[in-house]
């Protein structure tokens, strides 16, 4: 697994853990949505300065973004999609 691989896993891993949307995720790390999606996805390339929002944003140090999945580790599950349900008026 490459380091961009690597970064994307560990990203995904972390906020899910932490029960965090990509949106509210996004807010504390402040970047935009679309780009945690494409980073969570090996995308892109962030820089140490987006990286360090991230860790921040996660309460992690910035090392723990470069930590390597142990032998047979599952991909991070998804959170439940969607948005809440409306109320009926």
């Amino acid at each position: 697994m490459d380091a961009r691989a690597r970064v994307a896993w560990n990203i995904r891993r972390l906020r899910v853990e932490r029960g965090v949307s990509q949106d509210a995720f996004a807010v504390d790390a402040g970047i935009d949505r679309t780009y945690v999606s494409r980073l969570e996805r090996g995308m892109e390339n962030p820089s140490v300065a987006v990286l360090e929002g991230i860790a921040v944003a996660l309460g992690v140090e910035i090392e723990a973004l470069f930590a390597q999945p142990e032998p047979g580790e599952e991909v991070p599950a998804r959170l439940p999609a969607g948005r809440k349900p409306r109320k009926a008026n």
